[in-house]
């Protein structure tokens, strides 16, 4: 199996300069490297954040997004050139963006969102101008171009090589007015993957996700897809959620597969984590969770 390579992504042009740009230096601090069997493989700075929402796109940095996606596909790539498999530490959620256009450089490839939210607003609908509460829209060639036709590769991710998992948001983003999610892409939420067992539904996935003409898939993990009641390090909380014994089984299932081809952390808020135990709890998910590759 492919030895994991860790790249730290701290970005926040997606959301605001909260504590999430510092996750990375907290997980490495638990000795996350050693754990997890991995090298450093750098760490790819952000533009400086700009507050203003941008007149034309309705978006927040869209044009510092738009540069530090193409960076972080860079060392990305020279990951997956290397042999190795990323695991990309963010940093908001627009670090996908960057992760996606890596692969899509190589051909087509799915993603499997694990997330809280679906993440699918449209900037009319989203508050703030936060491309981290778009980041799944902006990957499949919803939104702005400046976003989503990055490299004139867009979209990043075809709707049917997606599959959206363990969100629990439906009715707040309804509230909120945002997009449905569109008929070809495969939903499976929370309620969903607890009627089926996490193990099963993460099984459901793979084969929707592996059935089609994809080369691999890449796994995208916003911590807050885990309960609010033990992880309530994040910005965004909302009640409910998969436990960490749920999460682990999904990942071991998911990135034990030869077809993973790289995984992302995101959202992760030390400054909430006033003890240190949650992100040390959350590396030993990680390890748990890529332990299946040496399976």
């Amino acid at each position: 199996m492919r030895q994991p390579a860790v790249v730290e992504a701290p970005s926040v042009l997606g959301l605001r300069p909260s504590g999430v740009q510092d996750a990375s230096a907290a997980l490495l601090d638990t000795g996350l490297l050693r754990h997890l069997g991995a090298v450093w493989a750098g760490r790819v700075e952000a533009p400086v954040y700009d507050p203003r929402r941008d007149g034309d796109t309705g978006i927040l940095n869209p044009a510092g997004i738009a540069r530090y996606s193409v960076q972080l596909a860079d060392r990305v790539g020279g990951v997956l050139g290397r042999g190795c498999f990323p695991v990309v530490l963010g940093g908001d959620c627009s670090i996908l963006l960057g992760n996606l256009l890596a692969l899509r450089r190589r051909g087509r490839y799915g993603l499997l969102f694990l997330d809280g939210h679906t993440d699918f607003y449209q900037p009319s609908a989203e508050p703030a101008g936060e491309a981290a509460s778009m980041e799944l829209a902006l990957a499949t060639g919803r939104g702005p171009r400046p976003l989503t036709d990055l490299e004139g590769r867009g979209p990043l991710v075809r709707d049917e090589d997606v599959v959206a998992f363990a969100f629990r948001d439906s009715a707040q983003s309804a509230e909120a007015g945002m997009q449905p999610l569109p008929p070809r892409l495969h939903a499976i939420d929370l309620p969903r993957v607890r009627a089926a067992g996490a193990e099963a539904a993460a099984r459901r996935a793979l084969d929707l996700l592996t059935g089609g003409g994809s080369g691999g898939y890449w796994v995208h993990l916003d911590v807050d897809v885990l309960d609010d009641a033990v992880m309530p390090a994040v910005d965004y909380r909302l009640p409910g959620g998969l436990t960490w014994v749920e999460l682990e089984s999904v990942l071991r299932a998911a990135l034990g597969d030869e077809r993973a081809r790289g995984l992302d952390v995101t959202i992760f808020n030390p400054r909430l984590d006033h003890d240190g135990t949650i992100a040390a709890r959350l590396t030993e998910c990680l390890r748990r969770g890529l332990s299946a590759r040496a399976a």
